[in-house]
């Protein structure tokens, strides 16, 4: 098994997909260990204080004002957590539920929580023995932080609650530890808090999102330049010198994508010469770099997010290293990172839009250049490609929906103490279906140049899109030909472009796109 280890430091975005995906198992380092005990230590001195410390010897939230006696402690924290696991309506993927596990567990390792060892152990156990909580979509606000999702997460360190085992069988926490050979914890001062209180959930599935969108630009440059070459574009707007005087950084990485994406193709240079009467190709094809250069510059500002979230302790109160002191604070607060899962829905919803638009031009037979109507075989008995589009437009409009930003409400919560909340967590749950809908998107696109370029013979595509059409028809996505049934080939075009097979093939012939 691959093991991550978790250090005081930001895990990776590698580590996130490794242990959300991969099921890698989770180790934590001899710093960690030490830094947990450290804080543990402080924790324990406030505990035994007859000073009321927030988190440590006093209620939550609104109910922040009673101090509570040692003896009704362990009480508390089991209390705070059965309650705040709270979650409804249907499971999160198991993918949601590692990441948000994991990186709940590289803020405790920071030292900076004060919970105790054995309790970091066990949540890394779990994270190793793929022992998954069940979580709920409803129940996080995103302030303070994914309390719901996170609490269902404790709750079965507790050996309580729902969870799937390895195999993906339904079965109880208590079960599923002692096959495991694990032992719950009794949760001690702060510990409960401290497991419940991060903005987790929306962080791990910002960095999944960015991880699937980075393959997903690179393949809207391949369906554009597919779509370019089989609908007689030029090659020309996409000079460096061109994108050199507007110099955004993104459009000139997706404009050498296209260059090199249509080097040496014989559809272009059919077309190329003094007899060509083309004088500008339509915004969709022409503006590809613009648009997809955008998104990538939006991806990158994300990244830039989720990097700094990484390395963040997310947590109140929190254990201060250098004089011990323990401070309430508001990072738990989920602003940053739901304003970005919010700003790529709007970049998955209009990379989709423009991708839609390339694929409606081969199917009118007064724009695509002298091919059939709906690249049927025998237009009238045959519909060819027309209702495939009509997939395609109706993804976008969901996306388009979807593309309204969570982040812009509010809606305050326990008693007005948390008066103003995030919704990250919404943000994040709708990105997760505006990703999957863009590759959806882009694979019907995919299947539509592949034919438009089968109908161009016998002019030669270049090498890289040959590549693309190669691949998807050994793959089962059949050319030109009578109407067949088509779902089952958008469904294959679907996981050649998730399973990222389609840059592969590319990178096969003219090496990794930018």
């Amino acid at each position: 098994m691959e093991m991550v280890t978790v250090g005081t430091g930001a895990v990776s975005f590698e580590d996130v997909v490794a242990v959300a995906r991969g099921g890698a198992g989770v180790v934590l380092s001899d710093e960690a260990l030490a830094a947990i005990d450290k804080a543990r230590a402080v924790v324990e001195d406030l505990a035994s204080s007859p000073t009321p410390h927030y988190g440590v010897s006093t209620g939550f939230g609104a109910l922040a004002t009673r101090h509570i006696a040692p003896e009704l402690r362990t009480q508390l924290q089991r209390s705070l957590v059965r309650s705040h696991a709270a979650g409804s309506g249907p499971e999160v993927e198991r993918e949601v539920v590692r990441a948000l596990m994991l990186l709940r567990l590289s803020t405790l390792a920071t030292g900076h929580t004060g919970v105790r060892r054995e309790t970091a152990e066990l949540l890394a156990a779990l994270l190793t023995h793929q022992i998954t909580p069940v979580v709920h979509e409803y129940g996080s606000l995103g302030c303070s932080g994914d309390l719901a999702p996170l609490a269902h997460c404790a709750l079965a360190l507790m050996g309580e609650g729902p969870v799937r085992t390895a195999d993906g069988e339904l079965t109880d926490a208590a079960t599923a530890l002692a096959a495991a050979g694990l032992a719950p914890v009794e949760l001690q001062e702060k510990e409960g808090l401290a497991l419940i209180n991060g903005t987790d959930g929306m962080l791990g599935m910002l960095v999944l999102a960015i991880h699937d969108l980075t393959d997903l630009l690179r393949v809207a440059d391949v369906a554009a330049a597919m779509s370019v070459e089989a609908q007689l574009g030029t090659d020309r707007v996409f000079a460096p010198e061109l994108q050199a005087i507007r110099p955004h950084p993104g459009q000139a990485l997706s404009a050498a994508n296209l260059t090199a994406l249509l080097r040496d193709s014989g559809v272009v240079a059919s077309h190329r010469g003094p007899d060509c009467n083309r004088v500008q190709d339509a915004y969709s094809l022409r503006c590809s770099p613009q648009v997809h250069g955008a998104a990538r510059d939006t991806v990158a500002h994300a990244a830039t997010v989720a990097a700094r979230e990484l390395s963040s302790a997310v947590d109140n109160p929190v254990v201060l290293a250098n004089d011990g002191r323990v401070e309430s604070n508001g990072n738990f607060h989920g602003a940053p990172v739901a304003y970005v899962l919010d700003f790529l829905a709007i970049v998955a919803a209009d990379v989709a839009s423009i991708a839609e638009r390339r694929t409606d031009r081969f199917l009118d037979k007064a724009r695509n250049h002298g091919l059939p109507p709906f690249l049927a075989d025998d237009p009238g008995v045959d519909s060819g490609l027309m209702i495939a589009q009509y997939t395609q437009a109706a993804v976008v409009s969901e996306l388009k929906r979807l593309a309204a930003p969570a982040s812009v409400d509010s809606i305050p919560s326990s008693a007005m103490q948390e008066d103003h909340v995030s919704m990250g967590w919404s943000a994040a749950r709708k990105l997760r279906r505006s990703v999957d809908g863009l590759a959806r998107v882009l694979a019907i696109e995919l299947t539509t140049a592949a034919r438009a370029l089968d109908l161009r013979a016998p002019l030669a595509p270049s090498p890289a899109t040959a590549a693309v059409v190669s691949l998807l028809r050994e793959r089962g996505v059949g050319g030109p030909g009578p109407d067949r049934f088509l779902a089952p080939e958008i469904d294959t075009a679907h996981q050649l472009v998730t399973g990222r097979a389609v840059t592969a093939a590319v990178a096969a012939v003219i090496g990794d796109l930018a």
